[in-house]
């Protein structure tokens, strides 16, 4: 909250990615000057992991960073080759201060965390609402269609995302409602279906060349049924949802005839509605599998030696306890196991920018170490970890010979 009402910094306040038995120290070191401070890293801080800040002579914090190695990073900002980003804070800070971290993953999940509560001016990435991102959303009334949205309201029927940037995203759900012949006409075109009854009949003529192209089911001249546009609209939700990628199919399919038929500017056209798609499909699959599969227990072994438990359900850190070693401490870990892992969350298309966020730093995590999804437990496997341990005493073990 003090990042709410007050800019003076005062410590970095409690984690939620730490155990409980640790709670979370605030070190700084203050110099007039940059020769002051460098020296002073130099003496005081340890090359553990941790978080960092820059503190400004206002009191504002400035910039939060993770390090491996904290003495070391804060070195490098002190090196002439340095970017100018960190020439601005030497020059603009008068104090440092770090925390200690377990483990260089410890740090990263407690920078986001910091970085989410206090957002600091010159911090980019993990900022809530600096991202350009936007949403795939099927809405606007009783004849719905696909459009782009930064901020869906939560009235659309279904939304789907986020994705970067726009510009690419607003091209490829141009090309989804020609692929479902879904209206992407203005709000002001008068619409209506063919089963709906009507005292005269009128002559209407399309608001657009879409109906002749036969990328649009025509409701602007009521040349389809209700049922036939809600059919369509279900198929773009199944395509989106990843149950029915066959529009995608039957556009390779045909852009491969055009193209042996010699129709290059028609197989041309394909192939760009078909790359657009494709971009879109990957890229919505990519965050379904990311979110969805990522559900594990990481064990995690810090510098201390000592192995914390990361319970991640769904993309995710939900708790962080140390590995149980007695039979207080595996009770405690089952209960928490069930709690996180048996929440009844509802799977939509869409991803909070907040635990996108999350999403990226695991799956980055892994792909830079791989070699540390060993060291992944599946949920049967932790709670397995947590059943007491089974001793016999020699006199027991001889008497059953016996």
């Amino acid at each position: 909250m003090s990042g709410l009402f007050s800019s003076r910094f005062a410590d970095f306040g409690n984690s939620h990615y730490r155990p409980p038995e640790l709670p979370p120290t605030c070190d700084r070191i203050t110099g007039g000057s940059a020769d002051r401070l460098r020296n002073k890293v130099r003496e005081h801080v340890p090359k553990v992991p941790g978080v960092y800040g820059w503190i400004d002579r206002q009191g504002t914090l400035l910039y939060v960073g993770k390090a491996k190695s904290l003495r070391s990073r804060l070195m490098s900002y002190f090196r002439e080759s340095s970017d100018p980003k960190a020439g601005k804070l030497v020059q603009r800070a008068c104090r440092i201060v770090w925390e200690q971290a377990p483990s260089e993953f410890a740090a990263l999940l407690r920078e986001l965390e910091l970085i989410q509560r206090f957002m600091p001016r010159y911090n980019v990435q993990g900022i809530p609402g600096r991202r350009r991102s936007s949403y795939v959303c099927i809405g606007r009334g009783p004849v719905p269609y696909a459009f782009v949205s930064r901020t869906p309201t939560g009235k659309e029927t279904a939304c789907y995302g986020p994705l970067p940037g726009s510009s690419r995203a607003q091209e490829a759900v141009r090309k989804l409602n020609h692929c479902f012949g879904l209206r992407d006409c203005s709000q002001r075109q008068a619409l209506r279906f063919s089963d709906q009854p009507e005292l005269f009949a009128l002559d209407r003529s399309p608001g657009c060349l879409r109906y002749e192209l036969q990328t649009c089911l025509g409701p602007c001249i009521a040349a389809c049924t209700r049922g036939d546009y809600q059919a369509a609209v279900r198929a773009m939700q199944d395509f989106l949802e990843g149950r029915n990628l066959g529009p995608l199919e039957t556009l390779m399919a045909q852009m491969k005839q055009a193209s042996m038929a010699q129709e290059f500017e028609r197989a041309a056209a394909l192939r760009d509605k078909a790359s657009e798609l494709t971009w879109l499909v990957d890229r919505l699959t990519w965050l379904r599998q990311a979110r969805d599969r990522h559900s594990f227990v990481y064990a995690s072994t810090g510098t201390d030696l000592k192995t914390v438990w990361y319970l991640t359900h769904r993309g995710q850190v939900r708790a962080t306890l140390y590995a149980p070693t007695d039979e207080v401490s595996r009770a405690q870990m089952v209960t928490k196991l069930t709690e996180v892992f048996q929440l009844n969350e509802p799977i939509s298309g869409t991803v909070p920018l907040r635990q996108i966020d999350h999403i990226l730093l695991i799956s980055g995590w892994f792909r830079k170490y791989p070699l540390e999804r060993d060291r992944l437990l599946s949920i049967p496997e932790a709670l397995e970890r947590c059943q007491p341990v089974v001793t016999y005493s020699k006199s027991a073990s001889q008497g059953s010979r016996s």
